[in-house]
């Protein structure tokens, strides 16, 4: 693996500030004077790592990249052969297996990209925090409810610009949500059913799930670094049922249908409730052990009133559960089996199809047909990825910012301590304690390996 060191890049700021101290005079011409067509010019550009170059990586360098918003200054992957297209595609940007190596070198670094399994995400995201990087974080935004409460403290206390990818927070259905229900569309909402196949996609077997630990042990494969790949987990012998992407059936790396689309389908219900913290939460699953997820879970949240909103019950279904189907459906029409919410209210019910708040309409059909919409109240999204872009360079916080994603991956991740637990759970936010069931605290954080402690890599 060939590492470089472009430590001694000047960003544009720096070189404004040092031109401005020095008396020197300058003029910033007009893009259309340039020759750039409406395109940012390169010295606007922001500075972007990313950390996991492979797999999601490769979406984050489209939306940054390819659409103009960032220059990409340094990728890091573990496996060479995951990152491979990448690397090919950007000869001259420096390559690392270790992104603390390169936080370490790479001085032009304005913002980082966390796209690595899970159980990485607090603890590169934080590493970057910690010397003030600006950070894209994949969704969930950790792998423990403890971690999730740190990565939102740090992001506030050092100023820098967030957004964890769930990009339906930039769909027009999730903000119609929001508009809708405050026009009391539905009235107010006490009920919420919420569900995703996963870790089914129609049927078919996406990443398994309650399955027993292999015990056979195949070479690691030589692009591969396997120690790093494990980063904070428990030392295990490599395996590929680990990894590439099937790492989410397994506790020590994911958190399986809830973590990967809870995120998404939960976000809308979040953002348009005012949803924080639960008070209590229970489950319900298929068989599991140790060292893997059940392939389906129920889960049920109670939420206290928020001002003059009541109280509101939220469940989740996954792995090819659904709620009971609404009666006002058409005859003969079913509930998308994919991914999917039922928001329930005094006066009504609202179906969302699709993923991350996508497609609502009000129930039956014709009501939906008759229905005069409000006058628009929210701003509209210029794109999930520019909202990021947008703030690191000043602009208003991106809407799935950390102080927004942290207590919906905290209220996510909760989901899925009851799994482990396998009982009720009432919950203390403030302290981050399970109340009634002190031995369901050991899943609310976890142990981590010898030098990959939180907080303390970079």
């Amino acid at each position: 693996m060939h590492v470089s060191n472009s430590g001694g890049t000047v960003t544009r700021r720096g070189f404004l500030g040092a031109s401005m101290a020095a008396g020197a005079s300058f003029s910033i011409l007009p893009g259309h004077v340039l020759g750039l067509n409406g395109q940012t010019p390169p010295s606007e550009l922001l500075n972007v790592a990313l950390i996991g170059a492979g797999g999601r990586g490769t979406s984050n360098i489209s939306e940054l990249h390819d659409r103009g918003l960032a220059k990409i200054v340094a990728l890091c992957d573990v496996d060479d052969e995951r990152a491979a297209e990448m690397y090919a595609r950007f000869p001259d940007v420096p390559k690392y297996r270790d992104f603390r190596t390169m936080l370490d070198k790479e001085k032009g670094i304005e913002a980082v990209v966390v796209a690595t399994p899970d159980h990485m995400h607090a603890i590169a995201s934080l590493a970057a925090i910690q010397l003030g990087k600006h950070v894209y974080c994949e969704k969930p935004l950790t792998h423990t409810v403890h971690e999730a409460r740190v990565l939102a403290k740090a992001a506030r206390e050092k100023g820098v610009a967030t957004q964890m990818g769930n990009q339906g927070m930039a769909f027009e259905g999730n903000r119609l949500i929001t508009e809708w229900l405050q026009a009391g569309a539905i009235g107010a909402v006490r009920e919420v059913y919420a569900w995703s196949d996963r870790p089914t996609h129609y049927g078919k077997l996406m990443w398994a799930q309650g399955m027993e630990r292999p015990t056979d042990t195949p070479p690691v494969p030589a692009t591969l670094d396997w120690d790093l790949w494990l980063g904070p987990a428990p030392e295990r012998l490599y395996h590929p049922a680990y990894m590439p992407f099937v790492w989410r059936g397994w506790w020590d790396y994911g958190s399986g249908g809830l973590g990967d689309m809870g995120i998404h389908n939960l976000a809308p219900v979040f953002s348009s409730l005012q949803l924080g913290a639960p008070e209590s939460v229970d489950a319900s699953s298929t068989l599991f052990n140790d060292a893997s997820l059940p392939l389906a879970t129920m889960v049920h949240y109670r939420f206290p009133a928020r001002g003059d909103m009541p109280a509101v019950d939220v469940h989740w279904y996954d792995g090819g559960n659904l709620p009971p189907r609404p009666e006002e459906l058409e005859p003969g029409e079913e509930l998308d089996p994919e991914d999917g919410l039922i928001l329930v209210g005094d006066k009504g019910k609202m179906l969302v199809e699709g993923w991350g708040g996508e497609r609502p309409r009000l129930l039956p059909k014709s009501r939906m047909d008759a229905y005069l919409q409000p006058p628009q109240t929210l701003p509209r999204s210029i794109g999930h990825h520019a909202e990021w872009v947008e703030a690191c360079k000043g602009g208003a916080p991106a809407r799935s910012n950390f102080d927004v994603a942290g207590p919906l991956t905290e209220a996510v991740l909760l989901g899925m301590v009851a799994v482990r637990a396998r009982r009720h759970l009432t919950w203390d936010s403030a302290s981050l304690t399970v109340t009634n069931s002190p031995e369901a605290n050991a899943y609310v954080t976890k142990q981590y390996r010898k030098g990959w402690e939180l907080g303390q890599v970079g």
